[in-house]
C-alpha cells in the first residue's frame, strides 16, 4: 500500500500533524541528512583553503611502513635519528612552483603567528620514548601556502654569482623582522634532489648553531614547494665583497685593511675548528664559500660538500673549479685530511690579500700538481705584510705534515691582528669576470653558487 493511501487511511482530512508523522522520512530525515552533508563538505573545503595543516592531520595515515620516510622522501642514511623505528609517511600529493612577485607585502607571517617546531621526520606511533637524546631538527615553519608566509619576497640578485644548481632558486625575504634568504626547490626537481634538499637541511640543524656559521632559521618540508630559510648576510659572499673593494665610490662603503683580514679569517678559522672537532672536513675553503654580514662578520658556508661526504647515499659531484684551491694530495687522488683544509685556508688568505685575485692564475689546471712538486709557491702580493705572507706559505707546504695545525694558525692570526695595519688596501684594476673564471679554472661552462 502506498504512503499516500496510508495517509488517507490513517489520517482524517485536514489533520496536518498526522500527515507529517506519516511522511516523516520524506519531510524531515532526508532533508536533514542532505543539509548535514552539505555543511560537512563546506567545512572541509574551507579547511582545505585556509587551514591545510588541519586537513593533513585529518587525512588517514598508514598504520606502519617498512621503510623510513622523511615526509614521503627516503631519509638519508646516517641522518635519520629514528633509523630503526617505524613511522608514518606524509607524502605531498602535489608539487607547485614558487612564483613570488617582485615585491610582495603580506602580514600573514609575523612574530605574532604561532609556529609549531616539528622535526623533518614524522613522530613515532605509540608511546615510544627513546632512551637517548635526539639531535635537533630544523624548525618547521607554518605551512600556509607560499609566498604568503613571507614578506617582501624578491629574487636574489645574481651579480658575481653565476648559479649552476638549477634545481634551487634563491630569494630574499623578510621573516620575523629580519632579512632571510629562501632556498626554494624548483618543481622540476626529481625525488633524488628532494631527498638531498631535505637531508641537507636536517644536517645543518644537527650540526648545531655556531657564531661563525650562517643560522638555519627553519624549513617548509610538509608542503611543496620545499624551502630552507637561512639568515641573510648583507655583504654576501667574500669574493664579491673583495671585488667591490676594488671599486671607487661604492655604496655601502667597502674597505679592506690587513687588520680586517686577520679578524675575518680568524672567524673562519673558528668555524673550521668547530667542524674539525666533529670529525668533518670542509673541503671547499675559498672566498666565495665565506659570507659577510653587514657588520663585516665572516661566516663559513659551502657546507653541502660536507653533507655529501658524510652521507654515502647523497649525490656527490666533483667540482672541477676547486682544483686551484685543492691541496697536492687531493690533486694526486689521495685521501683528504684536516691538513688539506689548512692548504685551502692559506689560499683563502691569498685571495683576501689580493682583493680577489685567482690563485696560480698563470698555471693551467692540468699543470698544477707538477708546479707544486717543484716546490713553487704563491708569490707575495704587493700589499701583503711579511707576517701575513709567512702564514700563507706555512699553510701551503707540499708535505701535509709540514703544515701547521689549525690551533697553531689561530695563534698566529691573533698575534698578527695586534700588529696589523689599518691602512686600506687598494687595487686599481677592476675584475674582468670572464678572465677570472678562466684563470681560476672554472672554464667556459663552469660557474659557482653561494647558497
Amino acid at each position: 500500500m502506498s504512503s499516500v493511501s496510508n495517509a488517507d487511511f490513517q489520517c482524517k482530512k485536514g489533520d496536518t500533524a498526522c500527515e507529517i508523522r506519516v511522511y516523516e522520512q520524506e519531510v524531515i530525515v532526508v532533508p536533514v541528512l542532505l543539509l548535514a552533508s552539505f555543511l560537512v563538505t563546506l567545512v572541509f573545503i574551507l579547511l582545505l583553503r585556509f587551514c591545510p595543516e588541519r586537513v593533513d592531520r585529518l587525512r588517514p595515515k598508514p598504520k606502519e611502513t617498512s621503510r623510513k620516510n622523511l615526509q614521503g622522501i627516503d631519509a638519508p642514511s646516517g641522518i635519520n635519528v629514528l633509523e630503526h623505528e617505524s613511522m608514518v609517511s606524509d607524502k605531498p600529493s602535489t608539487y607547485s612552483t614558487f612564483h613570488p612577485p617582485h615585491t610582495y607585502v603580506n602580514k600573514a607571517f609575523s612574530p605574532s603567528v604561532e609556529t609549531h617546531p616539528q622535526p623533518l621526520s614524522p613522530p613515532l606511533q605509540g608511546d615510544f620514548k627513546p632512551n637517548f637524546p635526539l639531535p635537533p631538527q630544523p624548525r618547521e615553519l607554518p605551512r600556509q601556502r607560499l609566498p604568503e608566509s613571507f614578506n617582501l619576497v624578491t629574487p636574489l640578485p645574481a651579480a658575481f654569482s653565476l648559479r649552476t644548481e638549477s634545481s634551487v632558486s634563491l630569494y630574499r625575504a623578510r621573516m620575523e623582522n629580519r632579512n632571510v634568504v629562501l632556498r626554494v626547490l624548483n618543481d622540476t626537481a626529481d625525488a633524488t634532489e628532494r631527498h638531498s634538499f631535505l637531508g641537507f637541511a636536517s644536517f645543518l640543524a644537527q650540526l648545531g648553531p655556531h657564531p661563525f656559521l650562517p643560522e638555519l632559521l627553519g624549513v617548509v618540508s610538509i608542503r611543496a614547494p620545499l624551502v630552507t630559510v637561512v639568515e641573510e648576510l648583507e655583504n654576501r659572499d667574500l669574493l664579491s665583497f673583495l671585488w667591490r673593494c676594488r671599486e671607487a665610490h661604492v655604496d655601502p662603503p667597502c674597505e679592506m685593511t690587513e687588520k680586517r683580514i686577520f679578524t675575518m679569517v680568524n672567524q673562519v678559522a673558528c668555524a673550521l675548528e668547530f667542524l674539525h672537532s666533529k670529525d668533518l672536513l670542509h673541503g671547499n675553503i675559498r672566498a666565495h664559500s665565506v659570507l659577510i654580514s653587514k657588520q663585516f662578520t665572516a661566516k663559513l658556508w659551502g657546507l653541502h660538500g660536507v653533507y655529501t661526504r658524510k652521507n654515502p647515499g647523497a649525490s656527490q659531484k666533483e667540482d672541477p673549479s676547486m682544483k686551484k684551491w685543492q691541496a697536492p694530495e687531493l690533486l694526486a687522488k689521495r685521501p683528504a685530511s684536516e691538513k688539506s683544509d689548512i692548504w685551502s685556508f692559506g689560499i683563502l688568505l691569498y685571495e683576501m690579500a689580493t682583493l680577489g685575485e685567482a690563485p696560480f692564475a698563470e698555471i693551467p689546471v692540468n699543470e698544477l700538481l707538477q708546479f707544486h712538486q717543484r716546490g713553487k709557491s704563491l708569490k707575495k702580493p704587493s700589499n701583503c705584510s711579511n707576517a701575513l705572507y709567512t702564514i700563507i706559505k706555512s699553510c701551503c707546504q707540499w708535505r701535509d705534515q709540514d703544515r701547521p695545525t689549525l690551533a697553531e694558525v689561530s695563534k698566529k692570526l691573533v698575534l698578527g691582528e695586534k700588529s696589523a695595519s689599518d691602512k686600506v688596501i687598494k687595487v686599481s684594476e677592476t675584475v674582468n669576470i670572464e678572465r677570472y673564471l678562466q684563470e681560476a679554472g672554472y672554464g667556459e661552462t663552469n660557474s659557482y653558487t653561494v647558497f
